[in-house]
């Protein structure tokens, strides 16, 4: 079956995501510029989620441009990653509003690691489907990217509970670990 569909579907979730995500910005009731300032950790919690959602179009784009089919395996996969995802503008929400509290920032990683998860689910299916020779598998390979940044939100959501700015900085290293698209697939379609 075409993977037309679910690049469309996928592709209008992450653009629902971001937009409930801004609609979350309250605006100030003053004209100041000191009436923005109790705002900073809910607008720097927005910035790191848009960058995420971000990070996860671009990663999805380029994995299923090396895909030419999908099943309905791949669809359920897909479909659990978007549920994962589709949380992030709660929990972000939860975070920014709540200053970055130890239970908010362990939930939040909480999420960001079962959208990992689910995105590995949705990478080793695309694989399996295109069978071990295929391109895409050959550009998965061992995914050591993928097995750290699991490693990483496990870490960040025990370390939440004491120290969450420390959370904060482990969720932001595994963004700037992602926020390249990944090369190992561009390298492989340019064989």
């Amino acid at each position: 079956m075409s993977k037309g569909r679910l690049e469309a579907f996928s592709d209008g979730v992450l653009a629902i995501i971001i937009t409930i995500m801004v609609l979350e910005l309250k605006v100030p009731h003053g004209a100041s510029l000191e009436d923005l300032t109790p705002l900073w950790p809910v607008f720097l919690s927005y910035v790191l989620s848009f960058i995420y959602i971000g990070i996860y179009w671009n990663n999805h784009h380029h994995m299923l441009h090396a895909a030419s089919r999908v099943n309905g395996a791949i669809l359920w996969a897909n479909q659990l990653l978007l549920f994962w995802l589709s949380l992030v503008p709660f929990v972000t929400a939860w975070m920014g509003e709540n200053h970055f509290a130890p239970v908010p920032v362990a939930l939040y990683g909480v999420v960001l690691f079962l959208a990992a998860v689910s995105y590995t689910i949705l990478a080793r299916a695309l694989a399996a489907h295109h069978g071990s020779d295929s391109k895409l598998a050959r550009a998965l390979g061992a995914d050591f990217k993928g097995k750290a940044s699991l490693a990483i939100y496990l870490t960040a959501i025990v370390v939440a509970l004491t120290l969450p700015w420390l959370a904060g900085l482990l969720y932001t290293l595994v963004a700037v670990m992602w926020l390249v698209p990944d090369r190992r697939i561009e390298r492989v379609l340019a064989e």
